[in-house]
């Protein structure tokens, strides 16, 4: 893996000189490599990564709470098939319905038309997991996916009707997805980015942790205490707050780098 490190914006005044990191990768390595050590796919083409707060659920821990349980019961009827994107009809009305979709839940063309179509014919998303009402057999929520199995499947977009199963149906889905990659035998299911209270909701399952820049974690309020963090004015990285590590990692930092996978040299 080849490190670079996009500047961001600085701060002179506080000694903050921020970087974005991106992963390259090199002869022999795969998608799932760059899953496992934090980083998401930040090009359609896989040829970049990012690292990020992301969030994943170990599913080898994964048994569904009494909360999983009741949020499956409210998806009674409902069928869900994983379907190769060869094989999915991307038709006008579903791109037109999508896109209308993201323009209320995400802001006016953000995910844009030109957007939705490069995703659609990258490799990023190998796989629609689709969800279709049996009685009528009506497709009512789509999730678009890169599944390489058994080490990763990626919850990327997914598109229902906001009002669906009372307000539910997203919920259901992304809980029908970690039941269903678990059953199939898949090491993890990522389920995106936390950088807002709004994001919580996907630390809903035993075996979820997140990755904290050094290494995955499954201490949720250690999550949620940066999470907040963002709420006030931040003048210095986290590794370098003592309140940070004096919660989480025993006020060293040396333990926190312990943990961390990414290491130059042999």
């Amino acid at each position: 893996m080849k490190l670079l490190f996009s500047e961001w914006k600085s701060d002179y005044a506080t000694y903050t000189y921020p970087y974005v990191v991106w992963g390259m990768p090199e002869a022999g390595e795969t998608a799932p490599d760059f899953f496992e050590r934090g980083l998401l796919p930040a090009a359609p083409d896989l040829s970049r990564y990012y690292v990020c707060r992301n969030v994943r659920v170990d599913l080898a821990k994964f048994q569904p709470s009494s909360e999983n349980r009741r949020i499956l019961r409210k998806g009674q009827g409902i069928a869900c098939e994983l379907v190769p994107r060869s094989a999915y009809e991307y038709s006008e009305t579903k791109r037109a319905a999508w896109k209308a979709y993201a323009d209320q839940r995400f802001g006016e063309d953000i995910m844009s038309f030109a957007r939705l179509d490069r995703l659609m014919s990258s490799p990023v998303i190998s796989h629609l997991l689709v969800f279709r009402e049996e009685a009528t057999g009506a497709e009512i929520g789509t999730v678009l996916m890169y599944v390489d199995g058994p080490r990763v499947a990626y919850y990327y977009y997914a598109f229902f009707e906001l009002g669906g199963l009372s307000k539910n149906l997203g919920m259901f889905m992304m809980t029908a997805a970690v039941e269903r990659f678990a059953t199939e035998g898949f090491a993890a299911i990522y389920l995106g980015t936390c950088y807002s209270e709004r994001a919580l909701y996907k630390t809903q399952f035993p075996g979820v942790e997140f990755f904290n820049g050094a290494c995955w974690s499954s201490n949720l309020d250690e999550l949620k205490y940066m999470v907040r963090r963002e709420l006030n004015p931040v003048d210095k990285h986290a590794f370098e707050t003592p309140e940070f590590l004096g919660l989480f990692w025993n006020g060293s930092l040396e333990g926190l780098a312990e943990r961390s996978g990414f290491k130059i040299g042999s």
